[in-house]
């Protein structure tokens, strides 16, 4: 909680550092590299970077955490940190890199805000930084506690058992431990991290969800990013371009804070694009269990041919007595029902009592699913999302 001082401070402050908090995270960044550019090169994400995301995800995320705890001081956002923790923690981030985070911050808020960062205003703002990285340095001793690993190790070769081409731009990389042990266990929903040497002699990482259900074999479906305004995706370049079945790529133990749970209750997973791979898993878990309880699934892509996984997505939904599928594509194939031509419109389908959604694809796509969903009665609590790279939700919401 934050100090009543401190408090006062920061409702005053929050305004204007709220409105350079985008160009304090960019002179961080520029300033960090600088002192460290092997965190650029093997740990941060080079292509969000380049596009800004990982900016705008870390203004939104320190806006979100002030604005929190000014405005609702006997609550702490655990839904936000618990998100930004399994990510750290599928990276291997330790509490040591906190010290040199903060190092870099705060030389940024200083040289941006000059002389209106007073020695008051630097205690108050100091005092925010330190509860959020404390809290996530907590979370993340626990998610490291509870894989068995000591914080930051998370890493351990898998060899490639298989690879299939699912669509043009997406083939599925079945793996299993290279050295013949147990895989750890993991929940429907969540992503491993996966690092890859490239041709610099960078390590990059990317996460991917396992798309399969928990157990020895674990599969990873992966979309080649095709650049448009940026380059081209390095990590998926990378693994469609030079990966194949006897390989070994380095992979961590899963994390990732869209589980499936509240089995009990009405269940609605939504995905667009690549998002079905989630939900996949999610599926596969389900049928497995024998689920007999009533699951709506929605997906939308471009067209049935770009749909990855679409006989497997079909077959599982089949396999769940009570489940109802809704596909939509924007351009169709023959045979293809006709109102189910365009983008994902939830409008006609029933939204039951007590649902609980789980919905995974491009933002535009979660925010329009997210307000049908509330129009229908759904409560917030119960609509759980996943993103693909830096979670800009916070910083457009």
């Amino acid at each position: 909680m934050l100090s009543d001082r401190s408090t006062a401070t920061v409702r005053a402050t929050l305004p204007a550092v709220g409105a350079a908090i985008g160009d304090i995270a960019d002179l961080f960044y520029k300033k960090l590299f600088q002192a460290h550019p092997e965190l650029l090169r093997d740990l941060f994400n080079r292509g969000n970077q380049a596009s800004g995301d990982q900016r705008t995800a870390l203004a939104g995320s320190i806006a979100a955490f002030a604005t929190a705890l000014v405005e609702h001081p006997g609550t702490r956002p655990d839904v936000m940190l618990n998100r930004i923790a399994h990510k750290h923690a599928s990276l291997g981030v330790t509490p040591e890199q906190y010290e040199v985070v903060h190092t870099h911050l705060f030389a940024a808020i200083a040289d941006v805000l000059g002389d209106a960062v007073t020695p008051e205003v630097a205690a108050a703002w100091d005092e925010v930084y330190w509860l959020m990285a404390n809290a996530l340095i907590t979370i993340e001793a626990r998610l490291y506690a509870q894989q068995g690993v000591v914080a930051g190790d998370v890493w351990r070769e898998w060899e490639v058992a298989a690879r299939v081409e699912e669509t043009e731009d997406v083939a599925t990389f079945h793996l299993r431990p290279a050295d013949g042990g147990d895989a750890p266990a993991f929940r429907p929903g969540q992503y491993v991290s996966v690092q890859v040497e490239l041709a610099d002699g960078a390590r990059q990482i990317r996460q991917y969800s396992l798309c399969s259900s928990p157990g020895r074999l674990r599969s990873i479906t992966v979309k080649r990013v095709r650049g448009q305004e940026f380059p081209d995706g390095e990590v998926s370049r990378h693994l469609h371009e030079h990966t194949r079945a006897g390989d070994r790529l380095r992979v961590s133990v899963p994390y990732g804070d869209l589980v499936l749970d509240h089995l009990d209750a009405p269940l609605l997973l939504a995905s667009a694009g690549i998002g079905c791979t989630p939900v996949l898993s999610m599926l596969e878990y389900l049928a497995e269990q024998g689920h007999d309880r009533p699951v709506t699934v929605v997906h939308g892509d471009r067209s049935p041919a770009d749909h990855a996984l679409r006989a497997h997505h079909v077959r599982l939904t089949e396999r769940l007595p009570a489940a109802e599928p809704h596909f939509w594509y924007e351009s169709p194939e023959a045979g293809h029902p006709a109102h189910r031509t365009g983008l994902v419109d939830l409008n006609g389908i029933t939204v039951l009592p007590g649902t609980h959604a789980y919905l995974c694809g491009p933002l535009p796509f979660m925010r329009t699913v997210r307000t049908r969903l509330l129009e229908a009665g759904v409560r917030p609590a119960d609509i759980h999302y996943e993103v693909f790279g830096p979670d800009l939700w916070l910083a457009s919401a």
